[in-house]
């Protein structure tokens, strides 16, 4: 279709595309998620396809295959509209009943409802399913509604109108006081206010400004940030716009891994279709206000989604962090004030402009406002992605969305922020998922990926898992990040093996204070955290192995008999 090249524009290209559909007619949505690839719904695709060719329905039926729809645990999930039916763990063989029973004949097939483990109830609509009931998915909700290859889709439901409102009736410095209001902070990890860090990048000497969206998402257990890009890319793509309006930038990037296809692909295709229809490039909207995006891909490092190292890497140098007294909201890229934020933060501005700051601070709680993206896992009922009201207590989250721990065990821990993040143990599940309250724990949110421990699980042996893999990822550059952490490996691995000795965890303690100190970087510098939290709450597993670990790793090699709550503390 041709440039849009006004507000008014877009709203009468909005409501033709409104009016060329039928809200009656049924359409089929199938979960496009990477966990519901994995479990092969291209094969339910193709089933459809040719069953709805079969019967002649393709005038009658809309096929859409949509972003990730959270529940991964149930997959592959179809949708059917506009009853909104839910069906969960659905295979090819089940295509011709699901076409023919309940698109064509409007029944519902009981078999492929999502059945409550412990009442039997079955649900047929996603408010019913335990898992979304206590959710609320501002961000999350529109991927089973479109095709995130389509702007059109988009733009039906109200997409690039928070962009309108931005050009058109607020000014630059009106959008950035929004923000502020709203007290939206970053999801990338620190919850930084992102208000202020436009206000900074704004404000900062020079005409040439960047931002840049962070899809590098390198955080083992999360997976959220790609869940919500991959499947509704245009409103983040808003959403950075909305931010270069504000900061004074023309020209942005994304940064992302090189081995995501998937989510590539569905870039690429979004920043066409942006510029095509006029809402990306020069003279958005016929407003004056031009922007470029640029997608830039990682070299696959970990340490390469820092801040800093992920703009030397966009300059075409080594993805190294830099140090910390040079901010980069005032000398980022090519030396120019840059503002960056995650995917999930990006994709709420659109939300907190097209409803108001207002909207946004009633939810939540008094310091950390809106929603949260919580990727899932461990040893947990329901992983997947879910997205609840911040203050949402945890053992919410394990229970009543989760769904509790399998096979009858009882819950150890909770972990949050991967390699670099915290446990908190079952005593303290009551607290709420809140910026400050877990951090006050030694538990940063970071990204939010969420691993649940069962009872099973050696804290020792997860602080190992952790140490090991920040060794590897480890950039080298700076001396008590690179040799500190090989030291508290080397020491956690000893003790785990039953080979510690009286001192280690003094030991542990010093290394922990060096890096955090003295470690160029958050890599280095949160690295202990694993560990520091294990030590708080779980320091009779250190001591144990410390005293009785070697005859009991001995004993378990040998196959003998040993007491549960020692031998579940070797690895």
């Amino acid at each position: 279709m041709s440039r849009i090249n006004s507000a008014a524009e877009l709203e009468d290209r909005r409501q033709k595309i409104l009016s060329k559909r039928d809200g009656e007619k049924p359409a089929i949505a199938i979960c496009g998620g990477t966990s519901c690839l994995a479990l092969g719904n291209d094969r339910i695709i193709s089933a459809f396809e040719d069953e709805i060719a079969g019967q002649s329905l393709e005038n009658r039926i809309h096929v859409r295959v949509t972003g990730c729809l959270g529940f991964c645990q149930k997959g592959p999930i179809v949708v059917i509209y506009p009853e909104e039916i839910c069906y969960t763990e659905v295979k090819p063989e089940d295509v011709p009943d699901i076409v023919s029973q309940t698109v064509v004949s409007k029944k519902v097939i009981d078999r492929l409802l999502f059945t409550d483990p412990d009442s039997g109830q079955r649900a047929t609509h996603f408010n019913e399913i335990p898992f979304y009931r206590k959710q609320q998915r501002n961000l999350f909700g529109d991927n089973s509604k479109l095709d995130p290859k389509s702007i059109d889709d988009f733009l039906a439901l109200g997409g690039y109108s928070a962009l309108s409102k931005s050009l058109f009736e607020l000014t630059s410095e009106q959008v950035l006081d929004e923000i502020k209001k709203a007290d939206l902070r970053g999801r990338g990890g620190g919850g930084f206010p992102a208000g202020l860090k436009w206000e900074t990048a704004r404000n900062a000497p020079g005409d040439e400004k960047y931002v840049i969206v962070n899809a590098h998402e390198g955080e083992p257990g999360a997976f959220m940030d790609r869940a919500l890009f991959t499947g509704n890319p245009h409103i983040v793509l808003e959403g950075l716009i909305i931010g270069a309006y504000a900061v004074g930038s023309h020209q942005g990037y994304i940064y992302t891994h090189h081995d995501t296809p998937q989510l590539r692909e569905n870039i690429n295709i979004a920043l066409t279709q942006a510029e095509e229809y006029g809402l990306l490039g020069e003279n958005i909207l016929g407003s004056g206000f031009s922007f470029a995006v640029e997608v830039h891909l990682d070299i696959g490092i970990f340490v390469s989604g820092e801040s800093s190292a992920l703009m030397m890497a966009i300059d075409g140098k080594t993805p190294e962090p830099r140090p910390k007294y040079i901010r980069t909201s005032v000398s980022g890229i090519r030396g120019k004030p840059t503002n960056l934020n995650n995917v999930e933060t990006w994709a709420n501005v659109p939300r907190i402009i097209s409803k108001g700051s207002e909207w946004y601070t009633s939810i939540g709680t008094e310091r950390s406002k809106g929603t949260k993206l919580i990727s899932l896992s461990g040893n947990i009922v329901n992983t997947g992605v879910m997205e609840v009201p911040l203050g949402t207590t945890l053992r919410t989250i394990v229970y009543d969305i989760g769904g509790g721990i399998p096979n009858g065990k009882k819950l150890k821990a909770v972990h949050f922020g991967g390699p670099m993040g915290g446990s908190i143990p079952e005593s303290l599940l009551d607290t709420p998922l809140d910026f400050d309250e877990l951090a006050h724990l030694g538990a940063p949110m970071g990204a939010g990926g969420m691993l649940v421990i069962d009872e099973d699980m050696s804290m020792v042996e997860l602080t190992r898992y952790f140490l090991d893999f920040l060794a590897n990822e480890s950039c080298g550059k700076c001396v008590p990040c690179r040799e500190g952490i090989r030291q508290m490996l080397k020491i956690v691995t000893s003790i785990n093996q039953g080979k510690g000795r009286e001192g280690d965890i003094e030991l542990l303690e010093e290394l922990s204070e060096v890096l955090a100190g003295a470690s160029l970087c958050a890599l280095g510098r949160t690295a202990p955290g694993p560990f520091l939290s294990t030590i708080r709450s779980f320091r009779d597993e250190y001591e144990f192995l410390i005293k009785d670990g070697d005859s009991v790793y001995r004993s378990s090699l040998k196959n003998e008999e040993v007491p549960a709550e020692r031998a579940k503390t070797i690895e």
